[in-house]
C-alpha cells in the first residue's frame, strides 16, 4: 500500500458560527491569522519540494476550522489553488474538515467541482445534551443528515469525536462510537479533551466546574473506542491532538494547554494498552503458569508492544511474573502478531 503524504493547510476559525467551550482554534492549529491563496500556493510548493517519498499519494488537507462555513468567495479561491495541482497531476486528492450543519447540496456540488475527495465532520458527541452543553450549535440529527449526504454524493466520510467533554462519561462515549459506526465513516479521529488557554472550559476548570480526565482513564476509554472502530474496519487516523509548539506539556512556557490528559505519545499509550490486553488474554487461555512469552510483530509495531518506556515489559513482569521476548518480522502485517508461550513454570522447574 502506498504511503500518504499530507500537505496541511490550516484555516483557523474562519466562518465558524459558534464558540465551543473547549476551542481556541489558534492554539490548536498553531495558526495565528487568516490565510490567502498566495500563502496556500507557497505552502503546497514547499511541501512538494521537500517530500522524500516520491511514490507517496499526495493529499492537500484544509484543517483547523469550518471550511464550508467560510465565505464562499474565499472557499472558491482556496479550492481553485488546490485544484490547479490536481489538474497538473502533482496532487491526487483534496480533503476538508467542517461542521455537520454546513453541508447541503450546493456546498457538496462546489466541493465536487474542485475534486474534493474526503469530508471530515466534527461530531464530538452523539448526545444532544452534551452538544448543547459545549455550545456546539448543532444536533446529532445534523450529523446523521450530513453523513448520509456526503456518502450518497460519492465522498469519503470522516468523523471526529472527543473524549472527556463536560458531563460526558464512558457510556456516552461508547454510545457515540456505536452511533458513528452506524453512519459508516471510512475514517475516525479521536481527541481526548485538553483544557486550553482562553477558552470557556478554562474558566470552568478554574472554577472547579470541570475536571479533565486523568491520563490513565483517557487511555482506557480511547482503547475501547479504537477496538470498536478497528473491529468494523474503520481507519483510525489520529488518537490525540498533534503536538505543536503550543500543544505540549502543561506548565511549559510556550504551552497553551492548562490541564488534561496530554502526552506526546498518546496514541502509542493506547496501542500499547491494546497489545498488553492481547498478550494477557493469550496467557489466561492457557491452563499453565507462564514464565516466558514470545511476541513476533511487524517492526512498525515493536515499540507499541514493548510500551512507552518499556511499560508493558514491566507490567507483565510485576503483575504476572512473565518475561516478554519481542521478535520482529517484516512478513507479518502491521497490527497482526504471533504470540507463543516459550516457557512455563514447569519447564523452568525442570531445568
Amino acid at each position: 500500500m502506498r504511503k500518504q503524504y499530507i500537505i496541511p493547510i490550516f484555516v483557523p476559525h474562519l466562518g465558524c458560527p459558534n464558540d465551543c467551550i473547549f476551542c481556541n482554534q489558534k492554539s490548536i492549529s498553531g495558526q495565528k491569522k487568516s490565510i490567502t491563496k498566495e500563502e496556500v500556493r507557497n505552502i503546497i510548493d514547499n511541501y512538494l519540494e521537500n517530500r522524500k517519498d516520491k511514490e507517496a499519494k499526495i493529499e492537500i488537507a484544509f484543517y483547523g476550522g469550518s471550511f464550508t462555513a467560510i465565505e464562499s468567495k474565499l472557499q472558491e479561491e482556496l479550492l481553485q489553488v488546490a485544484y490547479e495541482y490536481i489538474k497538473d497531476g502533482k496532487v491526487e486528492e483534496i480533503r476538508i474538515s467542517t461542521r455537520p450543519d454546513y453541508i447541503n447540496k450546493e456546498i457538496l456540488k462546489r466541493l465536487k467541482k474542485y475534486k474534493v475527495r474526503t469530508i471530515e465532520l466534527g461530531v464530538q458527541s452523539a448526545n444532544d445534551y452534551i452538544l448543547k452543553r459545549t455550545n456546539r450549535g448543532h444536533t446529532f440529527e445534523d450529523v446523521k443528515k450530513a453523513s448520509k449526504m456526503i456518502r450518497w454524493n460519492g465522498f469519503q466520510l470522516g468523523h471526529q469525536m472527543m473524549v472527556g467533554l463536560p458531563e460526558s462519561n464512558r457510556i456516552d462515549e461508547i454510545n457515540t462510537a456505536k452511533a458513528l459506526i452506524k453512519l459508516k465513516p471510512k475514517m475516525i479521529r479521536i481527541y481526548p479533551v485538553l483544557v486550553v488557554k482562553n477558552t470557556k472550559l478554562e474558566k470552568e476548570y478554574e472554577q472547579k466546574k470541570y475536571e479533565p480526565l486523568p491520563l490513565v482513564q483517557a487511555v482506557e476509554i480511547c482503547k475501547e473506542l479504537v477496538r470498536m472502530f478497528a473491529d468494523k474496519k474503520i481507519e483510525i487516523i489520529r488518537v490525540g491532538l498533534q503536538n505543536t509548539d503550543e500543544i505540549t506539556e502543561p506548565g511549559d512556557k510556550k504551552s497553551e494547554v492548562v490541564a488534561g490528559p496530554y502526552h506526546p505519545a498518546f496514541r502509542q499509550l493506547v496501542e500499547s494498552a491494546l497489545w498488553y490486553d492481547a498478550i494477557v488474554e493469550k496467557i489466561k487461555k492457557l491452563n499453565v503458569k507462564v514464565k516466558e512469552v514470545e511476541v513476533t510483530v511487524n517492526p512498525i509495531d515493536a515499540n507499541s508492544v514493548i510500551g512507552h518506556k518499556r511499560e508493558n515489559v514491566f507490567k507483565l513482569k510485576n503483575t504476572y511474573d512473565v518475561d516478554l521476548i519481542l521478535k520482529q518480522d517484516k512478513e507479518i502485517k502491521q497490527g497482526k502478531s504471533k504470540i507463543e508461550i516459550v516457557k512455563t513454570y514447569n519447564d523452568f522447574l525442570e531445568e
